[in-house]
């Protein structure tokens, strides 16, 4: 098969976009055997980043046919979305021949819960300062519904522990009832260095234009995912736990319903 090129990534820049419109590029069979669809861009976001893929359908114009998203993922550049195909004929797949024009549509419930969950996590993270938690140095985050987390290099002390659950889960709930706008782009490493307090990680190379994700007033940070448009929209947060293990330190929480 001919190389492909990179998937445009629609919602880059606009997270808020539940629908659009895209060109086929190719039906290919995964190596685990499933179906998978590449389009010339995308409003699907692929697992990846501690979030969860998106999941909806692919529709065709004049036609009944529809390629149900089930999980989707980028490789190299190419975003892959994997599925199933709903009133269709043994013919079905010419209705996705290269060239045709689809319509997607991402589902909203499941976008908005992960959008949600991810910005908690960006928000904990911005209140460790404020906690008296600062020394603390970000490792991942796993931000699906079940169990989400995010994880630190450095020790919180066992006798501390409740007392800055609690201090945590105040201080984000606290943001929350304030609010603020959500800021997201694309930009140079050196205004991206500027707005994430001269803090970029190591992994994001000096000659790229990082993606970064701000919260309100609070510094920014690198970030391919989706996020609420304002801080309010989180409702609230619940730090359920904070577990200590191998000096690293992890802070579960779930947002409100």
């Amino acid at each position: 098969m001919a190389t492909i090129g990179s998937t445009r990534l629609d919602y880059y820049d606009d997270m808020w976009k539940l629908e659009s419109t895209a060109t086929v590029v190719a039906l290919v069979k995964g190596e685990d055997g499933r179906t998978g669809l590449v389009l010339d861009r995308t409003v699907f976001h692929p697992q990846g980043g501690g979030q969860p893929a998106d999941t909806g359908f692919v529709g065709v114009a004049g036609s009944e046919v529809k390629f149900v998203v089930q999980d989707v993922r980028s490789k190299d550049g190419v975003v892959y979305h994997y599925g199933l195909v709903e009133n269709s004929g043994e013919e079905w797949a010419e209705e996705f021949d290269k060239g045709r024009e689809v319509v997607l549509h991402v589902d909203e419930s499941r976008r908005k819960l992960n959008s949600r969950i991810h910005s908690a996590g960006h928000l904990l993270d911005a209140c460790m300062k404020n906690v008296g938690l600062g020394e603390l140095k970000p490792s991942k985050g796993y931000h699906f519904p079940q169990g989400p987390y995010v994880e630190y290099i450095g020790i919180v002390p066992q006798k501390d522990l409740q007392s800055k659950q609690k201090e945590l889960e105040l201080e984000a709930n606290a943001l929350i009832s304030r609010g603020g706008k959500v800021f997201v782009a694309v930009v140079s490493y050196e205004e991206a260095c500027k707005l994430c307090g001269e803090d970029l990680p190591d992994y994001i190379p000096k000659d790229s234009t990082p993606r970064i994700v701000k919260l309100g007033n609070n510094p920014a940070c690198p970030c391919g995912g989706t996020h609420v448009s304002d801080i309010s929209e989180m409702i609230s947060v619940t730090v359920s736990q904070i577990r200590t293990k191998k000096g690293l330190t992890k802070f579960f929480y779930n947002v409100g319903p």
